[in-house]
Order: structure tokens, then sequence, then C-alpha cells
């Protein structure tokens, strides 16, 4: 059995949805849930060959735990719909994002993409697949943070 002892605390699942907005509302209608601002940027990633990519990326996170985070779909890139279920990730936060993404190799979960530059350590973030076909997202918990002040934050007004 593996214990991880770095594995930090769980603190959201990933959805995948073809529309943010209308994901936003239906969620709000059925489960009362309030969002952060969405977020759109070029995310600079590595696939688990080391090819380097620069994603689109459109997220918004609920602002209270356990937190939801829709993801836009985005085509030829890991967030994608599909016909059994459009969760996508349970991400934890770690103090030692590349000690866990290697345990998580180590284990058998190949690394899918991550994020940093060139032949380096993950930076920021490592999804691994299991295969049950779910994946983990280990992020850097020195990020945590700025994505609280951004992310998560309730709405204003």
């Amino acid at each position: 059995m593996l214990v991880n002892m770095n594995m930090g605390e769980y603190f959201h699942v990933g959805i995948i949805v073809p529309d943010i907005v209308a994901a936003q509302a239906r969620l709000t209608e059925l489960l009362g849930t309030e969002w952060g601002p969405v977020v759109e940027t070029d995310v600079e990633v590595r696939d688990g060959t080391g090819r380097e990519l620069v994603l689109p990326n459109r997220i918004c996170y609920s602002t209270r735990p356990p937190y939801i985070e829709l993801i836009q779909e985005t085509p030829g890139s890991p967030w994608l719909c599909n016909e059994h279920s459009n969760l996508h990730h349970i991400g934890f936060f770690s103090t030692t994002l590349v000690a866990e993404s290697g345990r998580l190799l180590a284990a058998g979960c190949p690394l899918e993409i991550m994020g940093g530059h060139g032949d380096g350590p993950p930076g920021g973030f490592a999804y691994h697949r299991d295969a049950l076909g779910v994946r983990i997202e280990v992020v850097d918990d020195a990020i945590r943070p700025a994505m609280e002040q951004v992310l998560m934050r309730p709405p204003t007004g």
C-alpha cells in the first residue's frame, strides 16, 4: 500500500465543460455555488514526452471549499469533454511537488502535462494519469496564496 506523507490537502475537483458561463449558471441554480472570476490565459506546459506547448486555458473556481474548478473544453489539449464523465482531475496541494510527481511516476501514474520549461522538473503543477483513468493534479503549495486571492475570491458588490 502506498502511503503518502507529502501529499497536501485535497482542495478541488476539476470538471471540463463545453461552456463555462452556462456551467456556472447551471451549478449556481442546482447547488447555490458562487464563483470567482473567469480567467483566460495561455498556459505554457510540457507533455509527458517533454514537448513544450502553449495551450489556451479558461477556468474559474467556486469561492468556498470544497472547491470546484470549471475548465472550458480546449480541443487538442487534455481538457476535453467525453461521453463518460467530464470529471477531469482531483487536485492536491504539495509542499514537495517534484518529489510527489516522482512518487506518482514510480507508482505507475505517467505524467501527462506539467508546468515549467526545458528538461527541468515540474514547475507549478503536474497532471498524472492512473490506469483507472483518473488524473491527479499536484499543485505547488507555494502558489496557493495567489490562487486563493485571484481565483477563489468571492464576488464583489
